[in-house]
Parts: C-alpha cells; sequence; structure tokens
C-alpha cells in the first residue's frame, strides 16, 4: 500500500497567533473584546454620558438667544434680532471648525481619553464664562474658545467603534449619534427652563441676586456642574489607541486583519478616500440642515404671532424639546438597532431623509393653531423629526467610520468634525438672517414669511438626499 496523500497546507496549516503588546491599551482592548462575547455596557455607559454632557452646550442658548441678543442692546429693531443671534449661534461651530482636525491628529498620537478628558474640562470654563456675558463680543468670543477647545466628536466616535466588535459597531456608533442628539434636545430645553430664573420663578430667585445680574447663567451653570462629574469619571475611561511605536501593522498581519474594520490600504490619502470623502458631504448637508431647523424651530416658536411665529416662552420651548428628547432616548432603546439591521446605514439614512420633508413643509400652517389643536401637531411634529435626524446622523457616521482604518480614524473624524462644523457655522448665520429677512415679507405673494424659510429648509433636505444615492455616495466594501 501507497503512503496517505501529504494534507494540504490549508488543513495542516495553524490558526494565525494573534499577538498582544504588554502596557499597550489597544492591545489590551482587543483582548479584552477577544475575551467579551456580550456588549461593552461599562465602555458605551462612559461614551454616552461623555457625549451627552459636550453636546447639551451647543443649542442650549437657542430658546433665550432671543431674549439675550435683545438684552445685550445690539439689534436696532425687533427684526434685526434674528441677524445678531445668528453669528452669535455661528461662533461656536467657527472655533470647532478650525480646530477640528487638530484634535483628530492629537487623538491619533497621543489617544482618545486625552482629548476627550480636555473637551469636557472646556465646557467647564468656557459655557460658565458664557452664562457671565454681559456684552456682544464677550459672548461670541467664550463661544468660539468653547468650540475651539472642544475636540470632542472625533475621538469619541472613533472609540465608540473601537470598544465594540465587529457587529457590535452600529450600536457604538448609535450610542454617540443618540446621546449628541439628545445632548442638542436637552441643552435648549434646559434653556428654556432655566432662563430668566428672576422672571420665570419669582417666589425662588430675587433679581438682586446673582441669577437676577446674569439672568442666563443658571442653565450654563447647571451644565457646567453636570460637566464636572464627566470629567471626574473621565478618570475610569479605558484608552483603545495602539500604543506600541509603529508595529500597529505587524499586530494586524498576525491577526490576519479579522475585525474587517476597513477596506482601504492603511496609508491611502484620507482626501483620495472617496467613501469617505463622500459620506462626510453628505454627513455636512444633512448637518447644516439639522442645525438651521435648531436654530429656526427656536426663534420661529418664540417670535410674536404678527410675525408668523406662536409667541411662545422659552419654558414652552424647553417643554417640547425635552419631550422630543425623551422620544429620542425611547427610540434608541428600543427601535434603532432594529432600524438598522433591517434597512442599513444607506436605506434608514434614505427613509428618514424623505419623511423629513413633509413634516418641515408643514410647520407654517401651525401659526394658525391653538390650545391642543396646535400641541398634539407640533410635539408628533418635533419628535419625529428628532428621530429621523438621528437615524441618518448615525447612517453617514458608521460610513465614514468603516472606510478606514484604526490609525487613521481619528484624522477622519477631525476632517468631518471640521467640515460638518463649518457647515454648521454657516446655518446659524445664514437662519438667521433669512429669518429676519423672513419675517420682513409677510404680505409677500410668493412664499409669504416663514413658508419661504421652511421652504429653504426643505431645499437642504432634499439635497442630502440626493446626495445619498449613487453614483455621488461610494459605499465601503462591508456594506456592498
Amino acid at each position: 500500500m501507497g503512503e496517505p496523500p501529504p494534507p494540504s497546507p490549508s488543513a495542516s496549516a495553524p490558526a494565525p497567533a494573534k499577538v498582544y503588546y504588554e502596557g499597550c491599551p489597544g492591545c489590551a482592548m482587543d483582548k479584552k473584546k477577544e475575551s467579551r462575547k456580550g456588549v461593552p455596557y461599562k465602555e458605551l455607559l462612559f461614551v454616552g454620558i461623555t457625549t451627552f454632557a459636550s453636546a447639551l452646550p451647543i443649542t442650549s442658548l437657542f430658546p433665550f438667544l432671543y431674549f439675550m441678543i435683545r438684552d445685550l442692546h445690539v439689534a436696532q429693531t425687533e427684526e434685526d434680532i434674528g441677524f445678531y443671534a445668528g453669528f452669535l449661534g455661528a461662533s461656536y461651530m467657527i472655533g470647532r471648525g478650525i480646530a477640528s482636525v487638530f484634535w483628530g491628529m492629537v487623538a491619533d498620537r497621543i489617544g482618545r481619553k486625552p482629548v476627550i478628558a480636555i473637551s469636557v474640562f472646556s465646557v467647564i470654563v468656557f459655557n460658565t464664562l458664557f452664562g457671565l456675558s454681559v456684552k456682544y463680543w464677550m459672548a461670541i468670543a467664550t463661544r468660539f474658545l468653547l468650540g475651539a477647545m472642544n475636540g470632542f466628536l472625533a475621538p469619541v466616535k472613533a472609540y465608540s467603534i473601537e470598544v465594540c466588535r465587529p457587529d457590535q459597531q452600529a450600536l457604538g456608533i448609535s450610542i454617540v449619534s443618540t446621546a449628541w442628539g439628545m445632548g442638542v434636545i436637552i441643552g435648549p430645553a434646559i434653556g428654556g427652563y432655566l432662563a430668566q430664573p428672576v422672571k420665570q420663578y419669582p417666589h425662588l430667585f430675587h433679581e438682586k441676586s446673582v441669577f437676577g445680574r446674569f439672568p442666563y447663567l443658571l442653565p450654563c451653570l447647571c451644565i457646567s456642574l453636570f460637566a464636572t462629574l464627566v470629567f471626574i469619571s473621565c478618570a475610569w475611561l479605558p484608552e483603545t489607541l495602539h500604543k506600541h511605536k509603529g508595529l500597529e501593522r505587524a499586530v494586524e498581519m498576525v491577526e490576519g486583519s479579522t475585525n474587517q474594520e476597513s477596506t482601504e490600504p492603511p496609508k491611502k490619502s484620507l482626501l483620495k478616500n472617496w467613501p469617505l470623502m463622500s459620506s462626510i458631504i453628505t454627513y455636512c448637508v444633512f448637518s447644516l440642515h439639522d442645525t438651521a431647523y435648531a436654530e429656526i424651530f427656536s426663534l420661529w416658536t418664540v417670535s410674536n404671532r404678527k410675525y408668523g411665529g406662536l409667541s411662545f416662552s422659552s419654558k414652552d420651548v424647553g417643554q417640547v424639546l425635552t419631550v422630543a428628547g425623551a422620544s429620542l432616548l425611547v427610540y434608541q432603546l428600543f427601535a434603532y438597532r432594529w432600524v438598522n439591521k433591517t434597512f442599513g446605514p444607506i436605506y434608514s439614512t434614505q427613509i428618514s431623509s424623505a419623511l423629513s420633508i413633509p413634516i418641515i413643509a408643514a410647520y407654517p400652517f401651525m401659526t394658525h393653531l391653538s390650545g391642543i389643536r396646535l400641541g398634539v401637531p407640533l410635539y408628533i411634529a418635533a419628535m419625529l423629526k428628532s428621530i429621523f435626524a438621528i437615524t441618518r446622523v448615525t447612517g453617514t457616521s458608521l460610513l465614514q467610520n468603516n472606510a478606514v482604518p484604526q490609525e487613521q480614524r481619528g484624522a477622519a473624524n477631525g476632517i468631518a468634525t471640521t467640515a460638518m462644523s463649518l457647515s454648521k457655522a454657516f446655518a446659524p448665520a445664514g437662519a438667521g438672517i433669512i429669518f429676519s429677512w423672513a419675517q420682513k415679507r409677510q404680505h409677500a405673494a410668493f412664499f409669504p414669511g416663514d413658508h419661504m424659510m421652511f421652504l429653504l429648509l426643505n431645499l437642504t433636505e432634499v439635497m442630502g438626499l440626493i446626495l445619498t444615492f449613487k453614483p455621488f455616495l461610494a459605499v465601503p466594501q462591508q456594506y456592498k
């Protein structure tokens, strides 16, 4: 009898051994993910609370922005308030746009954790100073510095991917998007309920107290106190960046690239990575729309009915946005994972964008309603708009983070944050100018008053929707 044939190489070759470097936080996280099959609840809790704290001050000023500009005595007429409000709202995004790429590169070099901690600390300092502003220039300066020092978004998106196994990445990035979305919704609720406390709660606050002199300090102070607790909790935040000095690629080669986090060569220029850049451009258009919507919604609801608004108080606006934030939490806990699993990031983005259009178109007609006939459709519209917005943001963020390897993820998110911040910087200024212009054309024949304002909002939504289709949007390999 002849000897049996030798085993084929594929049958006899052992699986490549995984190498973990002692003292490397990235390797420690990879080892932890390998041994843990469940959801990383502790790490995602840190992601959620730090993201929430960082997002709170971004839009917390919107409910009282109209009154703050009036009290700062920079607007010549009531119709000009929106003009100055727009530039104040834009100052944060200008600062963040200038510094985001820098913070993304820093996060790729020294780690995600230090940048996250610095960003949360900047909220404590500059948000408090904004509440103490008594001059327009001081308000502009503190908001600009708050944006420039808050390099949070780029590293936390990378972090949320890196603490999760591949099948959990949608959950990780959705935690960021949902916590961010809740922050930019609950922030205005805090601003609405706590601004001008002497006027809203005269039985609790005296006009000669510090909150009488600084009527917009209380909401800023509450956010800063929460950020202080979150900053302390950052001490327990585990790092995820590989720090074994140039051996990251060797580790990935030994491991056989099992994490499937990228389809692009690691040294490929980010600016030539079209799956990344196309998703960033789409993300920027949606971000411009969402920021303009947030400012216009708040200004529209508090403006007088004779100008097409709803004559709400800042407390009324805060209540609407609180309900919208609560609906966002319910959606995240019980519905989003099913939506992502069923439709994927691309289709869910397209569907949510298309459904947002009729909601926005309905807003200007609500000014003719009152009482419960106004409350029911307004609350439903605000809740649905928030849910659709967070679905779009999550979908485009997933596409961005899966278009690059880990060593480029911080820089990639930095580019995305810079581009998004610049679009968001233009949005409040543009929205404020458009709001002021719309209020002066109440009797125009073509889309009078606020009808024109919401029409322009819808045009940006339609533009974003068009960009989610081929041939513009290039899809990372794992979604094909």
